[in-house]
């Protein structure tokens, strides 16, 4: 008898999907759209060099015009900060508010979480893993920046210890130095650590 699962790349892609209009339709909760609160994650998350609508326009495969939108929405409604940024005068960086931690505490997205959290370690790795291997292959193919964190990049560096005795981690790429919380934060200028 044959198995109920085919286990090919169609049925894998549909099935992602799939999750994808489940976690977008229980979106609409709080007062928030789908794209505002994948905005209020995507700051939550970001480091200082990726809190900008451009780095959120292209984090959310969306035009810049429409991620500005978004942004200028969580503002008027107290969910995001803006500011001037530290590096670069010019531009604006936006960061969450009290307001927003505490409707994070309740993101409808935590069902998802959730959900993952029941499979096995090993699962989560191999399942992990080979969603980085396909956003990795879309990213490329479609000519777009890769996301992902600190301690996966190429650029990171760790230098022998500071003053504290803790490791000295600087950001080759951008020749910052990054505290150690900043390393398991999303940055638009992530290259993936072969």
């Amino acid at each position: 008898m044959p198995s109920q699962t085919k286990d090919n790349g169609r049925t894998i892609a549909e099935r992602v999907v799939q999750i994808g209009r489940i976690v977008h339709g229980d979106g609409f909760v709080e007062g928030l759209t789908p794209a505002q609160w994948t905005a209020l994650r995507y700051f939550s998350r970001a480091n200082r060099f990726s809190r900008t609508v451009s780095a959120f326009a292209e984090f959310h495969a969306t035009t810049r015009g429409t991620a500005s939108q978004t942004v200028k929405s969580l503002v008027n409604n107290g969910y995001l900060t803006r500011k001037r940024s530290e590096q670069d005068r010019r531009s604006v960086c936006f960061d969450i508010t009290e307001a927003s931690l505490a409707l994070l505490a309740r993101d409808p997205f935590q069902n998802l979480i959730a959900a993952t959290s029941e499979l096995s370690h090993t699962s989560r790795e191999v399942i992990g893993r080979g969603l980085d291997q396909i956003l990795l292959a879309l990213t490329e193919q479609d000519g777009k920046q890769p996301f992902g964190v600190c301690l996966n990049c190429t650029y990171l560096r760790a230098g022998a210890c500071c003053a504290n005795d803790a490791p000295d981690y600087h950001c080759e790429l951008l020749g910052e130095t990054l505290a150690e919380p900043e390393l398991g934060r999303l940055c638009i200028n992530f290259s993936p650590a072969q």
